[in-house]
């Protein structure tokens, strides 16, 4: 008697642990706050030693900031739809989301593009172009990541696996959507203070 109320007690204390999965996405999160962090934290040390050029922001940025909120609201109406069992609803939320992030990245090598035309490069001469494209383009990596989570929800949501008795893995793609929503404007906005 004594063993099976051991082994109830035992159990009681596993349940409340957080998920595998669910872990390896907050140190994911983490690390990436951190690295970025230590980014934005290197742009202003590196500014005060001088040598720093001065250039205009892409518009671009601005405009692929917007595209990312935007794409936020769309993730989480696919969440809210999910709840719901709304799964049409599921279907065109998750399309929208994976387009603006496609559409958001393209904004991003337009942004590259302006920074060209206004002779701002990745070289060691101008440190505060090279920032823009390593900040940025880590970012950018980030996103990629996203649309392919996006992708592998929007297949199981096709195969009947996203619904209200199963959002595990919906609940996870939108954290780490609104995640790298949020660094975004963030760094548009440090970058565009520190430019």
């Amino acid at each position: 008697m004594n063993s099976v109320i051991d082994n109830k007690d035992i159990n009681d204390e596993r349940e409340p642990g957080i998920e595998p999965k669910k872990f390896v996405l907050w140190l994911m999160l983490v690390s990436s706050t951190m690295l970025f962090a230590a980014f934005t934290s290197a742009v202003i040390v590196r500014r005060g030693d001088g040598n720093w050029t001065v250039f205009e922001l892409p518009q671009m940025f601005l405009y692929s900031s917007i595209i990312i909120a935007i794409s936020s609201l769309f993730m989480q109406w696919a969440l809210s739809s999910a709840k719901k069992d709304k799964i049409t609803e599921l279907k065109i939320s998750l399309s929208i989301t994976f387009i603006l992030g496609v559409i958001f990245i393209l904004a991003q090598i337009e942004g590259w593009s302006q920074m060209v035309e206004q002779s701002v490069y990745f070289s060691f001469a101008n440190p505060s172009g090279s920032f823009v494209y390593v900040i940025t383009g880590v970012h950018l990596a980030h996103i990629v990541v996203g649309l392919g989570y996006l992708l592998v929800i929007f297949i199981k949501t096709l195969q009947h696996k996203i619904h209200k008795e199963n959002l595990r893995g919906i609940a996870m793609c939108t954290t780490f959507w609104h995640f790298i929503g949020i660094v975004w404007i963030y760094l548009y906005v440090f970058l565009f203070l520190n430019r």
